[in-house]
């Protein structure tokens, strides 16, 4: 499957900070430590319908990421994956008549143009689950030989209790799990199974729905195996970073690090897992279940600024929880019109301490918001200087493009 076009990025005349990040598995916040180049695994849609700010909220925040360790000084070997056949598209598309097909390929190409606009860098790797089936066929066989999957009629499950880490991840109790279960891809109610957590990794052929003729028998992936096995086909375990949103923790990344580590014994699925927080709309997490979703494609198309879209998602920090309104555009409008008079200014204040703060900040567990901040206080400085003859000495003319620059290259934000 194709990616997207890559934007061009500044380089900077000086290196970012080593990067350290929240991981949700010891909820505290660790170094990266990048042996060769930095490994990144981050779950991709399930497109049968456009990007919402939800999502956008999390590629940007691993967009930050990308960023700061290759500021660092780091290559970047990032994967994701596009779940192009599960239960919600085959759904959507019948109840709108249209070839699941199609539909995914339709909204998986407006994914791509969304973030192009919003200038997010793409993975070296763009893995769709369709393409992924014979990793996913070869990962479930590792998996029986170490006894832990079994059969219940035609699919196949993932046994947890196989697994004595399992829970490590989330840190989660067994009834904090079965609480979300249902509503998050589980099937903790079926007649049969061993235990109500097992989750499914091949689902046998049912009539009317696609399905693909394998070793296991005819049928297709589960959710959580197909990142599994893209992830180690193509970073391997122990890989530097998994992420996603917070509403991945479990089921998804709890059992996708289970079935790598339980076909791959004694070594670790990821060193650190990392989430973005939650977008929130009409007092409702935005999601497509409650239809409280403002996309980044309509916003595009009723004439708003990308950058500006951007922006007003860095105000806040990755791992918070936030509620959308229409004045976070507002601001982030009259935002960039400042940056913008400060960038085109024949001389700005000194670039140095400007660059140190936001390199800094987004080393420091992706703070974007204490980043801006630092632009905006040195926009601000170099216009109080400019309108003062005392201090207009102190002004350098080569900053407003370095700054330009270090906004381009450190937050995505050209201005």
């Amino acid at each position: 499957m194709e990616s997207w076009r890559a934007p061009e990025v500044p380089s900077l005349p000086v290196p970012g900070p080593e990067v350290r990040l929240h991981d949700t598995r010891t909820r505290e916040v660790v170094p990266t430590r990048p042996e060769g180049p930095a490994r990144l695994y981050v779950c991709g849609i399930t497109p049968y319908d456009a990007t919402h700010l939800g999502h956008a909220a999390t590629y940007l925040a691993f967009d930050l990421l990308n960023r700061a360790w290759r500021n660092a000084g780091h290559e970047v070997h990032y994967v994701q994956n596009v779940t192009d056949v599960d239960d919600p598209l085959l759904e959507r598309a019948e109840a709108t008549g249209v070839d699941w097909r199609e539909l995914a390929e339709q909204q998986t190409e407006l994914f791509r143009e969304d973030m192009v606009a919003l200038r997010v860098l793409p993975p070296e790797n763009y893995i769709g689950a369709v393409e992924a089936i014979p990793l996913v066929v070869d990962l479930v066989q590792r998996m029986e030989k170490a006894g832990a999957v079994y059969r219940l009629e035609d699919d196949l499950y993932h046994a947890v209790d196989a697994d004595p880490a399992f829970g490590e991840v989330s840190g989660w109790s067994r009834e904090e799990m079965l609480e979300v279960y249902p509503e998050r891809g589980g099937d903790p109610d079926r007649a049969g199974k061993r235990d109500p957590l097992d989750a499914v990794v091949w689902r046998g052929r049912r009539e009317g729905e696609p399905s693909w003729d394998s070793p296991l028998g005819p049928g297709r992936p589960g959710w959580h195996v197909e990142c599994a096995a893209i992830a180690l086909e193509h970073l391997g375990m122990d890989f530097d970073v998994q992420g996603g949103g917070s509403d991945l923790v479990f089921p998804h990344h709890e059992m996708s690090a289970g079935e790598g580590q339980l076909a791959h014994p004694g070594s670790r699925f990821a060193k650190v897992y990392t989430h973005a927080g939650m977008v929130g709309y009409d007092g409702e997490k935005m999601s497509k279940s409650r239809g409280n979703l403002v996309f980044v494609s309509r916003l595009r198309e009723a004439g708003t600024d990308p950058m500006a879209i951007r922006l007003a998602l860095l105000r806040h920090h990755y791992r918070d929880d936030w509620e959308w309104t229409d004045a976070e555009l507002d601001d982030a409008v009259a935002t960039l019109t400042r940056w913008r008079s400060a960038f085109s200014a024949p001389a700005g204040a000194p670039a140095g301490p400007v660059t140190e703060e936001v390199l800094g900040a987004l080393a420091d567990d992706l703070d974007a918001p204490r980043a801006l901040a630092a632009i905006d206080a040195w926009a601000a400085a170099s216009a109080a200087s400019a309108d003062s003859a005392d201090s207009s000495d102190a002004l350098d003319p080569a900053a407003p493009a370095l700054v330009a620059d270090l906004a381009d290259a450190a937050l995505g934000l050209r201005v």
